[in-house]
């Protein structure tokens, strides 16, 4: 038998009805709501490769083979695509950060744990924190496992936050905690030797907890908001709703919402879901936003179903009830629904901003931005251009620095030579003192030889006369020194004693 050449099955292939697959999606059901999201094939063209198609696309795990039979030749095999997706999630497994923001007292720990269904925070080993200045961060790490499908959760609380008596810049800590996590990530990224998977430790929502006094946002509200919307996905939560009265909540919600867009807050906005069978179902869970919650560590089952409460005097709190709170909105459109997207809006709107400014002051020129346009010229030209106009920044900037050296210098010279000056006129005004000091001493050295002579002279002159006086009266003869005779007597002062040569 004659082998078809390529030309002719080529052509034979392009005369057969080709199928056209047309990719949907099952809903997630409220049963198994973490169930597989498996593609369902429909196609125009025979009865019998519909079904194989179809077959072959829900089976979950099937891959192709080289021993396809001539029958499904026309399947391909990329519509299990979402199924390879899927075990690889599965495998993986998904890694989430959440942040709890707000005033102590306000049920942020009962409000995760009721969040998760699990103890994640042991309410008799809570604290009560004691009033502090600084507001710090707590971390805890824990697993989660439902159905198959695992969460690795970082929980992060601010102890501390707005208890102080002066709460100015309370919100720093959490400010550098967020820009903390995208620096490390941003270091793992830009690694020369990287890991193959770059752990997301990002936070990707932040729920700030706002107390129920029914007047609006606190200026600390509105300030720390703003201060975190850059960093971060915020979403404002209500707590302790159940100590407000419905009329109460709808005035308390309406106002915060009037101070949220008066102040430019910038909350998480839920995507619009695109089937709209979906969209008419969260559309009224939107609508409730911002949310009040209640939360409650106590589990009661009644005619076999089980539900968190609070329990008063005037009647039980169901945690689960609409008619009672928000609590399954929020987790509905956060956990059930948006958990991926809360992901990709960190990583693609939040920690790209990070980056951005982190090349920025690292790369380039601060303020300095891109020209449009620049990015369709040519890669080596424009690298060009960033090597001219850097060696001109360069040249520039040692222009300045050799500038601010001789200002430097000519000011050392200049103090210098006062210096100089002041000391060579210190140095004459001590020469002219030495010297008139020594004018003085030699004046008074003068007058001193002058005044010791006088007297002397005097007294000789006196002694002279007294003994002429003496020798014309007492007859007595002077004799030369040496020519007293031996024998004559002598006479002591008192006439007393004689003594005989």
């Amino acid at each position: 038998m004659r082998k078809a050449t390529v030309p002719e099955l080529v052509s034979k292939f392009d005369h057969e009805k080709r199928p056209r697959l047309v990719h949907e999606y099952r809903t997630r059901s409220k049963d198994s709501p973490l169930s597989p999201l498996s593609p369902v094939v429909q196609e125009e063209s025979s009865e019998d490769v519909t079904s194989r198609t179809t077959m072959s696309a829900r089976t979950e795990g099937s891959r192709t083979t080289s021993t396809a039979t001539a029958k499904d030749t026309h399947y391909v095999g990329f519509a299990n695509f979402p199924n390879q997706v899927f075990r690889r999630a599965i495998k993986n497994g998904f890694e989430f950060t959440l942040m709890v923001v707000g005033q102590s007292g306000l049920g942020k720990s009962t409000f995760v744990n009721t969040l998760f269904l699990a103890e994640i925070n042991d309410p008799k080993k809570i604290e009560i924190p004691k009033l502090s200045s600084t507001t710090s961060i707590e971390q805890k790490h824990v697993k989660l496992v439902e159905n198959g499908t695992t969460l690795r959760l970082s929980l992060v609380d601010t102890p501390g936050f707005g208890d102080a008596i002066d709460n100015n810049k309370c919100w720093e800590p959490i400010v550098q905690f967020i820009e903390k996590r995208y620096s490390d990530y941003f270091t793992e990224e830009t690694k020369i030797e990287r890991k193959e998977r770059v752990p997301d430790h990002c936070v990707h929502l932040c729920f700030y907890f706002i107390a129920p006094t029914g007047h609006g946002l606190k200026q600390l509200d509105i300030e720390c908001m703003k201060r975190l919307h850059e960093h971060v996905n915020i979403i404002p939560v209500i707590a302790k709703a159940d100590c407000l009265t419905k009329d109460e909540l709808v005035r308390f919600k309406a106002q915060i919402q009037k101070d949220i867009d008066a102040n430019g807050i910038k909350v998480y906005k839920f995507p619009e879901s695109e089937d709209e069978d979906e969209k008419k179902q969260l559309e009224p869970l939107r609508r409730r936003t911002p949310f009040a919650v209640v939360g409650s560590n106590h589990l009661r089952e009644d005619g076999g179903r089980k539900y968190r409460y609070r329990e008063y005097a005037w009647g039980v709190v169901e945690v689960d009830n609409l008619a009672h709170n928000d609590f399954i909105a929020l987790r509905d459109m956060v956990v059930r629904t948006n958990l991926v997207d809360l992901i990709e809006v960190t990583r693609n709107v939040h920690y790209e901003n990070f980056r951005f400014r982190q090349m920025q002051g690292k790369g380039g020129a601060p303020g300095a931005v891109q020209k449009s346009g620049s990015g369709d010229r040519d890669p080596f030209t424009q690298m060009e251009e960033d090597h001219h106009r850097r060696e001109k920044e360069f040249m520039a900037k040692q222009r300045e620095m050799d500038k601010l050296f001789d200002d430097k210098v000519a000011d050392r010279n200049k103090r210098f030579a006062e210096r100089a000056a002041r000391l060579d006129a210190r140095d004459a005004d001590l020469k002219k003192a030495i010297e008139e000091r020594k004018t003085e001493i030699d004046r008074m050295m003068n007058e001193s030889d002058g005044s010791s002579t006088a007297p002397r002279v005097s007294r000789a002159n006196s002694k002279v006369s007294e003994l002429s006086l003496h020798n014309e009266n007492g007859g007595l003869k002077l004799s030369p020194p040496g020519g007293e005779k031996p024998g004559k007597v002598k006479k002591s002062a008192l006439g007393i004693f004689t003594r005989n040569s």
